[in-house]
């Protein structure tokens, strides 16, 4: 491996946005580590197809919440590749009810998730990524939009975005960007779960893309902020194809 590779771990990397994301930068010639909670075939076959293609990448179990198992992730990356440059924090998972009935326990399981989980990551990052680094989060466009039955999901993401701006402050002088990034609908199995074509069809034309992202969509954005946008600091990046 060159010395002058970029290692990048990769949270959730096992499918969807992640997948699309480890499979990105893995092409952009980083060393990538794919960290997943329960889909280890797929973080697997990951892993596979970057290495056929003529990359470098392991995967590697954490629960993102989990502070111990996070931090032996990094162990792992460091050992293996030299050193953590990049740090995306995809994993997360979506609950959807109506505030009035919702279930507590559920939005307790998603907050640690979606809120500690990052925040665990970031601290791990912040402590050891390398300078000229990023360290990128992942948000969503319904912070902005307010759809009813989100209002506990938007409020993990809205934690996020908060997370990020000031880790950024905090992080003077070290030369590593913090950004989120927040897409809209996203053309991924979670999201297409259970919805109708016509459901689809309504959500894909409220941008005036006249289409829901792919995953790879995404991808290019956060491929950007890993590498050459160095300029974009403590920033959310709506990914969203025009979305109001």
């Amino acid at each position: 491996m060159s010395e002058n590779q970029r290692v990048a771990i990769v949270t959730g990397g096992s499918r969807g946005i992640g997948r699309a994301v480890v499979e990105r930068l893995a092409g952009d010639g980083q060393a990538v580590v794919v960290g997943y909670a329960s889909k280890e075939a797929e973080a697997r076959a990951a892993v596979t197809a970057i290495e056929a293609a003529g990359g470098r990448a392991i995967a590697v179990q954490a629960d993102v919440a989990d502070e111990t198992e996070v931090s032996a992730l990094f162990d792992v990356a460091e050992k293996e590749f030299g050193g953590v440059d990049v740090v995306v924090n995809a994993a997360g998972i979506m609950v959807l009810e109506p505030l009035a009935t919702a279930d507590l326990d559920r939005m307790d399981l998603m907050h640690r998730i979606n809120i500690r989980g990052t925040f665990v990551v970031n601290q791990q990052a912040a402590r050891r990524v390398r300078s000229g680094g990023a360290i990128i989060n992942f948000s969503t466009t319904v912070v902005r939009t307010s759809m009813p039955t989100y209002s506990a999901y938007a409020a993990s993401k809205a934690a996020v975005e908060a997370i990020s701006l000031i880790l950024a402050r905090e992080l003077r002088g070290r030369d590593i960007t913090v950004n989120a990034v927040a897409p809209g609908p996203t053309a991924t199995d979670l999201f297409l779960d259970g919805k109708s074509d016509e459901l689809i069809q309504q959500l894909a034309s409220h941008n005036p893309m006249n289409r829901l992202a792919a995953p790879a969509d995404i991808a290019e954005t956060v491929s950007f902020l890993a590498g050459p946008g160095r300029w974009i600091n403590g920033q959310t990046i709506y990914a969203n194809g025009g979305l109001a």
